[in-house]
């Protein structure tokens, strides 16, 4: 009751009508501004600015036309390899000599390249059909490496055309050599079969490694050459390893896809 008095009391005589009316502090003006600049740079940001983004994805270093198995067209036992893992034969080159019912045979490559596995052995009993060899195509002996990431179909879309691309090399300590750089090169839009895998890479384990989570897409990545390292090739670090890359090579792409606007304004 007596607080009500003294409002009353006010009221009647207003005798400080006319002393001046602090609206805000000085801080409370430097807060203000702050808040206003934020707004204002956040809205530009909002309509000019953009969002980097990236996937990630199993690779394989190869060289550009991949590689194919060798499959025996006879059945019979392997009396002589002819071949030796790692010689780089031309197309038509004996690779394995079967005994068959009508004689000896000779299994040969079909295309030129390296061979890089050979699955059979003197005395071993072969079926037709059998796979005998991986044989990687290589048109010349200082032919560069190729990267071949196998992406998730849905991130397909969303990577344009010369993309950057940075490799983590599994035989390349990353944390003391870095990552090993690239460029898209092409985007397989049609998405690849454990088969279609296998066929290319000519490695069976590897097709059914890369779709188990799905159908991925292939997408080729040129590497990023340089003379001052001992790979021929640019690293994040200044030397890269000491030592020279080899085809089918184990590695993990990561690939920036297209920026994305942080916000779709909607005109009417």
């Amino acid at each position: 009751m007596q607080f009500r008095q003294q409002a009353l009391a006010r009221l009647q005589s207003p005798e400080e009508l006319d002393l001046p009316v602090r609206f805000a502090r000085p801080q409370g003006w430097l807060v203000l501004s702050v808040t206003v600049v934020a707004m204002a740079a956040a809205s530009v940001w909002a309509v000019t600015g953009s969002v980097s983004s990236t996937v990630g994805a199993p690779a394989v270093l190869t060289y550009g036309q991949g590689s194919y198995v060798l499959q025996s067209p006879v059945a019979g036992q392997v009396t002589a390899v002819l071949a030796k893992e790692g010689e780089r034969l031309p197309a038509g080159s004996p690779v394995l000599e079967v005994r068959t019912e009508r004689g000896d045979e000779v299994v040969r490559t079909l295309d030129a390249g390296r061979v890089t596995a050979l699955a059979a052995s003197t005395g071993q009993i072969i079926s037709t059909g059998a796979n005998v060899a991986a044989v990687e195509k290589v048109a010349r002996a200082k032919a560069p490496l190729r990267a071949t990431v196998y992406v998730p179909a849905e991130s397909a879309a969303g990577i344009p055309a010369h993309a950057s691309v940075d490799l983590t090399v599994q035989s390349v300590p990353s944390q003391e050599y870095g990552v090993l750089h690239g460029e898209v090169k092409s985007v397989d839009r049609t998405a690849q079969s454990a088969q279609q895998i296998a066929a290319f890479l000519g490695d069976a384990q590897l097709g059914e490694q890369f779709t188990k989570k799905g159908r991925p897409v292939a997408v080729t990545v040129e590497l990023e050459k340089s003379s001052g390292t001992e790979s021929g090739y640019a690293w994040s670090s200044a030397d890269g390893p000491p030592f020279e890359l080899t085809s089918m090579t184990l590695a993990t792409g990561s690939i920036r896809l297209a920026d994305q606007r942080p916000v779709d304004w909607l005109l009417p």
